[in-house]
């Protein structure tokens, strides 16, 4: 699934302003730190929107979640189905 993300929302969280600083910030950031902030976004936003992957001009992968910056500028946040299946599961 993939969600439009408010770019100066998720710019503020990581203290970045650009895409460009974003990966730097989230390569010095704790893994499990990054995946909390964007799975709050995704939360909160269960919008599907349509997105083309060839309009994708720069992407950062984070585990099982892949931000895309399109040609317009804009923020899009995938979710892969595995994540998505970890919620239901059980520690045992």
């Amino acid at each position: 699934m993939i969600i439009s993300v408010d770019k100066d929302s998720l710019f503020n969280i990581f203290g970045v302003s650009s895409f460009n600083s974003l990966e730097d910030k989230i390569d010095s950031m704790a893994p499990s730190l990054v995946e909390y902030h964007l799975s709050n976004f995704y939360n909160y936003n269960n919008d599907n929107v349509y997105f083309n992957k060839r309009d994708v001009e720069e992407s950062v992968s984070i585990g099982e979640y892949n931000l895309y910056f399109d040609y317009n500028e804009n923020i899009y946040l995938e979710v892969t189905e595995s994540n998505l299946d970890d919620n239901t599961q059980t520690l045992w």
